[in-house]
């Protein structure tokens, strides 16, 4: 056999020059096929075939064993085809080779040439493949007797783990029957990668393991055999484990994962390494197994907050329950180590604790009481975060709470003094009072603005940081303002702003800075006559707008007075003669009777004088003038250089028969005392009544004819007048008129005796009718002057009275027309007219009452405005115009 096996491998023997050789050889050698790793081919030497097979690890063994060279080999081929043919006539084992996973159609050798059969025999002879049991994955083509692969040829499904691992065949020729036995020993490759159990492996480490710890591995497993199955192992790069794989033996490999620095799971909690198992194959296979190294908690972490310090600000108006803020805590830890709980460990300040609350489970921190900016500007709360480990550990944060201020204080007001009253001539500057002003809020909030209401006369000075002062910036009048409610307003600039408003109440203290003031500066008063002694006249009243003392007023007669009147020889006489003054109440009273005919107007002063230091006066003069009253009947004057007047004469006239009407032969002259509408006097001719020859003058007391007389007439008519006043009741005198009718001549003889006027006689108490003496003719004449006066006196006087009826006429009733200076009266009434012009300027006033009169006397004294005419005053202030009328 072993012969045989010798002749059947001589292709090994030649190596890799003979295969050389044979690629390089004459024409028709056949191309050498390859395929995984081996060769074979054929070649045509001397007429024979030499069939060959080369396995590149075989072919270097056997050609180092032969030790031949390159001048050599022809003498093989000599040897091999000796060799053949013994083999072949011998019948032995024909050995090949093949590497695995050879392609299907790969020759593995030329089995027809190596049996030495001819061409075209091994088909004749019905060369074929008997196979032992298994399924062969050769077979023999037909046409060349070639052995090739039909087939996978995979070394570890055939043979495992064994070595070598050949295919026995058993091939079989016919004519005659021959039995030939062929090995096929398939070579492994590298095909096969090491292989772990699993492709990965949880390991878990507890994280606190101590150091060269060790963990087994399993390793991996090559299917191929030789140096294809030699595995190393590699562990990818760690920082805490290494990889031992030292073996105590070749076959026995131990692997051991290898702690070398500490694990700390809360950095990395697990840890992914790569076991690496190469092969010995070239090129080399590897398999990998990924290692899960999985690190165990122990409770070695406290709970971390993510911030140490939590700063929030929150206004100090925030509603209860407002969330402050969300603390958040983290544990490394896992499981139970990892649970904890928040708490609330302190507070500063510590009063405030119950202001906030915290969740255990979600750290919210929310406000569970008011905050006040001005009480506490910042709380910081101390939070714990406690884990459930054992034993329990803890972490600690700080929460500060910047409580922010806002508007909700009011400014305050504070008066810490307060001088009052303040006296009304007080300077410019004084302090009225000191205030305090403040707000407890901060920043804009509490600044702080101040103004007063009104702004005059008081002014704020501000001293320092919220003190000012009331300082008075206007002088003071008590007179014009005695009290001023002044507001302090304080408004801050908070937005939006609140207010605040302090009252004070500043009275004004009185000096005696004003002196007692009349109403106007000249008061009339109108008094009748014939009053009652103590009757009151009128009231003054002067104005002293002081107050207490300085504007008590007291009232005297300062000075003033009248002259004698009518004659009556008595001289001036002061004024507190007639009239006194009550020095409380200012009333006027007379002292006694007041006679017109003696005393018409009375002009004094009234001093009124307060009871300040220095004493303060005013004063104010009164014309008290004196109305008429109808006391005084009418007088009939006595003839020129007769006696006094009297209220009954008996007077003698003459009259020619010859006289036409309407001559005058007498004029009946009388005056009244009395003034106005009681001195107009009206003549009546009582008797004869009826259709008499003469008649009188109504107002001119003229007699004249009033027809041409007759000698029916008779020599003498005897004739009653009555002299009348307009006073109320009206007075009267009577005087009794003869006149006797003559010749012409002697009526002219007894008018150039007495004068052209002069045709008026008579005498006191008696009477002449015979005819006029020597004295009696003086007198008349004297009297006749006194008329002619008389008649132009009250002509003037009607013609006067005349325009200014005619004005009051035109001019509106009670009304004062008058220019810039004081009003000037005019006044008609049932007792008479009378005018009054203070500067000498005219304004009219009519009063009447009851029928109008057609006939107005005037006369000129001195006349107060009427009450129709009183200047507008103040309600509390009497009347300009005083008329107290006292009829008797």
């Amino acid at each position: 056999m072993r012969s045989g096996e010798g002749r059947g491998r001589p292709s090994g023997a030649h190596g890799k020059e003979g295969r050389e050789r044979a690629s390089g050889g004459e024409e028709d050698a056949r191309p050498v096929r390859k395929d995984c790793g081996g060769e074979s081919g054929q070649r045509v030497v001397s007429g024979h075939v030499v069939r060959w097979s080369v396995q590149g690890v075989e072919k270097e063994r056997r050609v180092r064993a032969m030790g031949v060279g390159g001048a050599a080999r022809r003498s093989w081929g000599a040897v091999v085809l000796v060799l053949q043919a013994a083999w072949a006539l011998g019948g032995g084992q024909v050995r090949y080779s093949v590497p695995e996973e050879a392609e299907a159609g790969t020759v593995v050798g030329r089995l027809a040439q190596d049996l030495g059969l001819e061409a075209g025999e091994a088909e004749a002879r019905r060369l074929r493949l008997v196979a032992r049991g298994r399924r062969a994955s050769v077979e023999v083509s037909g046409a060349s007797g070639a052995l090739v692969v039909s087939s996978r040829l995979d070394r570890e499904e055939l043979c495992g783990k064994s070595a070598p691992c050949a295919l026995r065949l058993e091939v079989l020729l016919d004519r005659p029957l021959r039995v030939f036995h062929v090995e096929v020993e398939v070579t492994d490759i590298n095909d096969n990668a090491p292989r772990f159990p699993a492709a990965s492996k949880n390991i878990s480490v507890w994280e606190n393991s101590p150091l060269n710890s060790r963990f087994p591995l399993e390793g991996a497993s090559d299917a191929d055999i030789g140096s294809n199955a030699q595995l190393s192992y590699t562990l990818s790069p760690s920082e805490h484990f290494a990889l031992d794989d030292k073996s105590q033996s070749e076959d026995l490999k131990s692997l051991f994962l290898v702690l070398t620095r500490p694990l700390d799971r809360e950095s990395l909690s697990e840890h992914s390494l790569v076991l690496s198992a190469n092969d010995g194959g070239r090129p080399a296979l590897t398999g990998t197994v990924l290692l899960v190294i999985s690190v165990l908690d122990t409770n070695d972490n406290a709970p971390q907050f993510n911030q140490s310090v939590y700063k929030v600000q929150l206004p100090e108006d925030a509603a209860v329950g407002t969330l402050v803020s969300r603390v958040a805590a983290t544990d490394p830890d896992e499981g139970i180590n990892q649970e904890f709980s928040y708490s609330i460990v302190s507070s500063v300040p510590e009063s405030q604790r119950e202001a906030f609350s915290i969740d255990r489970h979600t750290g919210e921190v929310r406000l569970t009481g008011p905050l006040d900016f001005e009480d506490v500007h910042q709380h910081e709360l101390q939070i714990e975060a406690r884990d459930k480990g054992t034993p329990p550990l803890s972490g600690h944060c700080s929460v500060i709470v910047e409580v922010l201020d806002v508007n909700d204080n009011a400014p305050e007001v504070w008066v810490t003094s307060l001088s009052v009253p303040v006296s009304e001539d007080a300077a410019l500057g004084t302090v009225v009072a000191l205030l305090s002003v403040s707000d407890r809020d901060s920043g804009p909030n509490g600044r702080v603005r101040c103004a007063v209401r009104p702004p005059s006369p008081f002014g704020l000075v501000a001293t320092f940081a919220g003190s000012y002062s009331l300082v008075l910036r206007e002088a003071l009048d008590r007179e014009r303002v005695s009290e001023y409610e002044v507001e302090v307003r304080a408004e801050d600039g908070g937005a939006p702003p609140l207010r605040a408003i302090r009252g004070l109440r500043v009275p004004v203290s009185d000096v005696n800075d004003n002196a007692p003031a009349f109403a106007q500066a000249v008061y009339t008063v109108l008094a009748r006559e014939n009053n009652a002694a103590g009757a009151e006249l009128a009231r003054l009243w002067a104005r002293d707008p002081d107050e207490a003392g300085n504007g008590r007023v007291s009232y005297s007669v300062a000075e003033g007075g009248a002259g004698s009147g009518s004659g009556s020889g008595s001289g001036w006489r002061p004024a507190s003669s007639y009239v006194s003054v009550d020095a409380e109440s200012g009333r006027l009273r007379a002292l006694r009777p007041l006679d017109y005919e003696e005393l018409q107007v009375l002009q004094f002063e009234v001093r009124a004088v307060d009871a300040g230091e220095p004493p303060l006066y005013g004063n104010a003069t009164v014309q008290l003038f004196v109305v008429d009253e109808n006391d005084n009947s009418p007088a009939l004057l006595p003839p020129a250089g007769g006696g006094s007047s009297g209220s009954s004469w008996s007077l003698w006239a003459r009259a020619a028969w010859d006289a036409p009407a309407g001559q005058v032969v007498a004029k009946i002259r009388a005056v009244d005392a009395d003034s106005g509408y009681n001195a107009w006097l009206r003549y009546e001719l009582r008797e004869p009544r009826g259709d008499g020859p003469f008649r009188v003058g109504l107002y001119s007391g003229e007699v004249s004819t009033a027809r041409a007389l007759e000698e029916a007439d008779g020599p003498r008519q005897r004739l009653l007048i009555v002299v009348r006043d307009h006073g109320e009741p009206p007075l009267s005198a009577t005087a009794t008129l003869s006149v006797s009718l003559v010749e012409g001549s002697e009526a002219a003889l007894a008018v150039a005796g007495v004068g052209a006027g002069a045709v008026l006689a008579g005498s006191l108490g008696v009477g002449s009718d015979g005819g006029p003496s020597g004295a009696a003719a003086a007198a008349t004449a004297a009297t006749n002057v006194w008329l002619v006066v008389a008649i132009c006196a009250v002509s003037s006087l009607l013609v006067l009275a005349v325009v200014l009826y005619g004005a009051g006429r035109w001019a509106p009733r009670a009304a004062v027309l008058a220019g810039p200076t004081p009003a000037t009266l005019v006044c008609a009434s049932e007792v008479g007219s009378w005018s009054y012009s203070q500067r000498h300027s005219r304004s009219l006033c009519v009063a009447t009452d009851g029928a109008g009169k057609s006939d107005l006397m005037v006369f000129s004294p001195n006349c107060p405005p009427p009450p129709c005419l009183a200047p507008k005053e103040t309600p509390q202030d009497p009347p300009s115009l005083l008329d107290t009328w006292k009829k008797q």
